[in-house]
């Protein structure tokens, strides 16, 4: 059987042993929280470049819109003036010819009249 001073001397043993284990398991814990704190670091600046690309693709695919209906403009301009500028040339060949050649021009017109009469009785 152990003695008194036995006993004694094994509980010390057993209180530093579990004194040091409790200090292990709170730096054990202190160490996790700095580490969930770099994880959340990291992730953050994850996050804002991420934010940063998603800003820069945005601004150059608004620029690309920008550009392809001013493209688009430009052409619809353009195709407006050349109709504009066709229709005037007609409207002025149209006024010679009947100023030219008038008896024909109501001779002509009389026929197209008639040829659209015997469709439109059909």
């Amino acid at each position: 059987m152990p003695g008194v001073r036995e006993m004694g001397i094994q509980d010390m043993a057993d209180k530093a042993t579990y004194e040091r284990l409790e200090n292990d398991v709170a730096r054990v814990k202190d160490d996790i929280g700095a580490l969930a704190d770099q994880i959340t670091d990291a992730l953050n600046a994850i996050a804002g470049n991420a934010r940063k690309q998603a800003r820069r693709g945005y601004k150059q695919a608004r620029a690309n819109v920008d550009s392809v209906v001013d493209d688009v403009s430009e052409r619809g301009a353009a195709a407006m003036s050349a109709a504009q500028d066709a229709a005037a040339s007609f409207e002025e060949t149209l006024e010679d010819v009947i100023a030219e050649r008038p008896l024909a021009t109501v001779g002509l017109a009389l026929g197209i009249g008639f040829l659209i009469g015997a469709i439109w009785r059909r």
